[in-house]
């Protein structure tokens, strides 16, 4: 049975192999809003990018966490899909030896850097000022889908990243 959605703050953490986006939730999941890009740090043992998202979460008292999976356009599995399962792994791993509860879940985000790139572009940014923003902008695009459906549907969406500790 799929967990029941209820009020509090949720992120969106769009990861890519250079920077992670991050996008925020009010409290109430009615709004999605970029938060901020943070370089992306490849040493599992360092991390910082982790360490930063999961501080955050804590400050923030985040609820869950929407980890954005980047399936093909048929739904298969790629690259990217390992990189953000393993992303997502171990930042549940990090939270929990911080005593986090926060739950950290993987949705689709499937042409949701599309949509990112166009909104852009629809508000006037240019194209050469896209790369510090866009990670954001898709972490806002699949955040805001996944909140509108917890709130239409009452369950948590996206699949829960289990504890692999």
């Amino acid at each position: 049975m799929p967990e029941t959605f209820e009020r509090g703050v949720r992120m969106g953490v769009d990861v890519g192999s250079v920077r992670v986006g991050i996008a925020l939730t009010d409290p109430d999941c009615v709004l999605a809003t970029p938060h901020q890009t943070l370089a992306r740090d490849k040493d599992p043992r360092k991390a910082f990018d982790v360490k930063i998202i999961t501080k955050l979460c804590v400050e923030r008292e985040v609820t869950a966490v929407y980890v954005g999976l980047p399936r093909s356009l048929d739904g298969a599995e790629n690259p990217s899909t390992r990189m953000a399962r393993d992303y997502a792994a171990t930042l549940v791993r990090r939270l929990g030896s911080r005593g986090c509860t926060t739950q950290v879940r993987l949705v689709d985000e499937r042409l949701s850097t599309v949509t990112a790139h166009r909104s852009l572009l629809d508000s006037g940014v240019s194209r050469r000022h896209h790369m510090d923003r866009v990670d954001q902008a898709a972490a806002v695009t699949f955040l805001q889908t996944a909140v509108d459906q917890g709130t239409r549907t009452g369950a948590e969406p996206g699949e829960p990243v289990p504890d692999r500790a």
